[in-house]
């Protein structure tokens, strides 16, 4: 005859698989929580900063205002203030987004107005310019973000100098007519490939023939605008703005007397051939080591790794890419990060290392 097991057994043992079962969940969570389980966890990675609240606005007005450049009325309902130099993100309808300066008024709160500039492929147009020009139509609504305004108008300066060139006017129209309606000292050196590719030039000859002092140089007729003597005949303390091609806002930062501040807007990564060799990044929360070559991105890299990382304009405007660095020297490369956030993060987009291996918070 068998005999039956003590009962207390079977209840210990229960007990102890329970409490074994309770003990391998909570080590399940706790590794999903932190992947480098038993070092302390860190803090979620950044994936770009909250995005600001999206509108969809309607086109109104599309009318060309120069050669290959087309100004678009966008419609909306208590639309979020702006000031002069602020410029916004339109999400196209293939998904690109890209940045356009804001060149209406900024009383006028039912409406945004922004211009751009058709871009051949051939001077490294990516698209997003003829998506505007052949798509963008009386109508057509379409989604924006921001507003955003890193090219602000010092209200403090004792006196102004405006440098323009082509589609770079477009931040600086606003800001002209509010230097002109308080009665600012301005000046305004715009320049472009001819007259009929410069967009409102109507509009300016009419703030010139009020007052303002106004030098149009079209390089078909009158050559290069003479940048060098245009700063020199300006005062110490003078705020110098500049918007447009590379080229210029490098010549003006280069003949940039004593005495005056330069504030500089850009729609391109900055130019740099320094810094662009290979390096590795490390990916510290699977440990994975990424090779990024020298005519790559760590944002190509990475996404090669995990396809899931955000990012969007790919310039390194909006933001949606930036990402924690622990460990590793950084180059910036971008327009948006504060001094604070590039101690210790950086936009993978068009940053890059400045020495052999980054490590990030993924």
């Amino acid at each position: 005859m068998s005999r039956l097991a003590d009962p207390h057994t079977y209840v210990k043992a229960a007990l102890v698989a329970g409490a074994a079962q309770v003990v391998r969940r909570a080590l399940r969570r706790r590794v999903r929580r932190s992947p480098l389980w038993p070092l302390p966890a860190l803090e979620e990675p950044v994936s770009g900063r909250p995005r600001a609240r999206a509108l969809r606005l309607r086109v109104t007005r599309r009318e060309e205002v120069a050669e290959g450049v087309v100004r678009l009325r966008l419609e909306g309902a208590a639309l979020p203030p702006w000031e002069p130099g602020a410029h916004l993100d339109l999400v196209l309808p293939s998904g690109l987004v890209r940045q356009y300066s804001l060149c209406g008024d900024p009383r006028d709160t039912s409406a945004y107005t922004v211009a751009t500039r058709l871009i051949p492929a051939a001077e490294g147009g990516r698209g997003g310019s003829r998506e505007v020009h052949e798509q963008l139509r009386d109508g057509t609504e379409v989604e924006v973000r921001g507003v955003r305004n890193r090219f602000p108008l010092d209200p403090a300066a004792p006196a102004y100098l405006f440098v323009a060139g082509g589609i770079g006017i477009t931040p600086v129209l606003p800001m002209l007519r509010a230097a002109q309606a308080r009665g600012a000292d301005w000046t305004l050196l715009y320049g472009g490939r001819s007259r009929a590719t410069m967009p409102f030039l109507a509009e300016i000859e009419r703030l010139a023939a009020d007052g303002g002092r106004v030098s149009i140089v079209a390089q078909d007729t009158d050559g290069l605008p003479d940048l060098a003597a245009a700063l020199a005949a300006t005062a110490p303390g003078t705020a110098v703005y500049c918007c447009g091609p590379e080229g210029l806002m490098a010549a003006v930062r280069a003949a940039l007397p004593a005495g005056r501040t330069l504030h500089l807007e850009r729609f391109a990564p900055r130019n740099s051939t320094d810094g662009n060799g290979p390096f590795e990044v490390e990916l510290r929360r699977s440990g994975t080591v990424l090779d990024v070559p020298a005519g790559g991105t760590v944002l190509a890299a990475v996404r090669g790794a995990l396809p899931h990382v955000a990012y969007s304009c790919e310039q390194g405007f909006c933001g949606t890419c930036q990402q924690r660095v622990l460990a590793g020297e950084i180059d910036h490369r971008d327009e948006l990060l504060t001094d604070a956030e590039r101690a210790d993060s950086m936009l993978i987009c068009v940053s890059r290392a400045r020495g052999e291996r980054l490590v990030l918070d993924l």
